[in-house]
Formats: C-alpha cells, structure tokens, sequence
C-alpha cells in the first residue's frame, strides 16, 4: 500500500474510534438551560406546594391571556397555579418534559379528551377533563408554551 492508502486508511479508523468513542460516553442529565428530562426529586417538597418556580413573561398574548383563563378553570386544579405542579397531585408543565419537541400540542389535546397514562411522573394516570373544546386546549397550550418560553424551555 502506498503513502496516501495509509494515509487515508488512517484517518478512516481514527474517525471510526472517535465516533465510536463520543457514541460510549454518557448523555448529560442536564441541557444549557438547566432544565432535565428526569423528573426532579420532590422528596423534600410538602404535599400540594408547587413542584417548580415558574418565572412569568412580561405580557401573555391575547390568544396566552384566554388560555391562561382556561387553564385556571380547568387544569390549575390539579397542575397548580401557573402550570407549577403540585407536588403529590400532578406534574408541573414548565418542565423539560413537556417542551414542544417532545410533547407537541397535539399531545395536550389527546391528554385532555382522552386522558394519560402516567408514564414520566408517579401522580398516576389523568383523566379526560370535561367541557373542553379542542380550540380550548389550543389556547391552553399557548398559555403553556408562553410560560415554558419565559422559564428557556424553547
């Protein structure tokens, strides 16, 4: 073999280790924004308090304000006030879990009517929630994704 075979077949298995190597590595539990898809420990946080601390924006768009009235009649019962959680009730939704990519709005709407099984959180599963419209939760959502925005959840 020549001097570029060499060469070239070098550089092939040394880009294969480094791939090799970066894919054995652990995943980081934590993103930039300091938001983890594992839920967080809430050992230490009394029962019905709020799960997380929800930093509000500084206007809700009109579509986010009607949400937000929305929300507060139907879903703050048990996700607490501005969508915190309550600890031993419900999972907050200013989490990491809930951001678009990985529970678009679509999965708020199928929630809602349908209800969940619970499969992040141990607060077990959440029924259908009654007198919902689909334009309903698509507000609620928008009031839920404004608020995921405010706290660096994208």
């Amino acid at each position: 073999m020549n001097f570029w075979g060499w060469f070239v077949g070098g550089f092939f298995v040394l880009g294969l280790g480094a791939v090799g190597w970066q894919a054995l590595q652990p995943a980081p539990a934590q993103t930039a924004q300091g938001h983890s898809m594992v839920p967080p420990d809430t050992s230490g946080i009394p029962q019905g308090a709020p799960i997380a601390n929800v930093l509000l924006p500084a206007e809700f768009s009109p579509q986010a304000q009607m949400g937000q009235r929305a929300f507060e009649a139907k879903c703050a019962s048990c996700h607490g006030e501005n969508a915190a959680g309550q600890n031993g009730v419900a999972p907050p939704l200013v989490h990491k879990i809930y951001e678009p990519n990985h529970h678009s709005d679509a999965a708020f709407l199928n929630a809602a009517q349908n209800g969940v099984q619970s499969h992040h959180w141990n607060f077990g599963n959440m029924p259908p929630v009654e007198g919902l419209t689909q334009g309903d939760v698509k507000m609620i959502a928008g009031y839920v994704r404004e608020l995921q925005r405010a706290n660096g959840i994208n």
